[in-house]
């Protein structure tokens, strides 16, 4: 969960056919709104009309990406709730929880005073701005660990810093922010009881350093492009797949690239040959791992 580098890394992630889900409630820049969800998830608090608010013909919730915002009120709300319930049983029995944090920053409705985890293109004289200290993001973090540790005490915690600068808060404003989380986890992984169950992967310390060229850059020099999303990935699977799982990673590459493949003469019989041969290859790969669609 987290921020739109989560989508990157799921992608990768969903690519291999892991079993995992991303960011189920979209993309969430800040820490204090991942915690929210975790809470509503966690205690079963289900989405109301009084979460709702109708805007630009459509329904939003603040708690949430745009997204999953909707012309259908009951629609929406059931599909928040189903997401809800399907999350606390993935939390459950994960493995792993993966936190991409974004920004530090975060904007308040000023009627209520509630965190927007997006603003739905309300204006922004609608909100005020603040910049979450390094012990309120630590807080956030232990809450998120706990709440998800009292549904399953074997989860491991990845936490990582997003790479994606936040230029429109500005470029002091954005290293800020950056630093803010960057103590924050810092803190949390190094206090001694911490140590088995929390790590830190450095996806933004690579980007900035090892990958510092803006040819790792997409054309708005500020989302990495895929060149750099491979290499971090690569650093990802050295640090926290294990090896044994290379082969079938490999399996599923060569099923992955073939079904790529466009021929020439798709009635041709070596093209029927070679979709026998694949599906074999996918059937083989299932009786293993049922869960792997392709």
């Amino acid at each position: 969960m987290g921020s739109c580098f989560v989508e990157n890394i799921g992608a990768k992630l969903d690519y291999f056919k892991f079993h995992h889900t991303s960011n189920p409630f979209g993309i969430i820049f800040n820490p204090k709104s991942v915690e929210k969800i975790i809470q509503r998830s966690v205690r079963k608090d289900f989405y109301t009309e009084k979460q709702l608010f109708f805007h630009n013909e459509r329904w939003h919730c603040f708690e949430i990406h745009s997204d999953l915002s909707h012309s259908d009120k009951e629609y929406m709300l059931q599909m928040l709730n189903d997401n809800l319930i399907s999350l606390y049983n993935q939390l459950s029995t994960a493995s792993h929880f993966v936190l991409t944090l974004g920004t530090a920053w975060v904007y308040k409705f000023i009627e209520s005073q509630e965190i927007a985890a997006n603003c739905h293109k309300i204006p922004q004289k609608n909100f005020s701005k603040h910049l979450l200290t390094t012990a309120e993001i630590t807080k956030s973090l232990e809450n998120i660990a706990a709440l998800i540790g009292s549904l399953n005490s074997k989860c491991h915690f990845i936490y990582t810093i997003s790479p994606v600068r936040h230029l429109k808060d500005g470029f002091v404003e954005n290293q800020v922010s950056k630093s803010n989380l960057i103590s924050a986890v810092y803190e949390l992984v190094r206090e001694p009881q911490n140590k088995n169950d929390l790590s830190y992967f450095p996806s933004y310390e690579i980007m900035m350093d090892e990958l510092r060229d803006y040819r790792f850059y997409n054309g708005d020099l500020i989302h990495p492009n895929a060149t750099a999303i491979d290499y971090i990935w690569s650093r990802f699977v050295e640090t926290y797949i294990e090896k044994s799982s290379y082969t079938t990673m490999a399996q599923v590459q060569t099923i992955q690239k073939a079904l790529q493949h466009k021929p020439f003469n798709a009635a041709s019989h070596l093209h029927q040959k070679f979709l026998r041969n694949l599906h074999e290859k996918v059937e083989q790969i299932q009786t293993e791992f049922p869960h792997m669609q392709f």
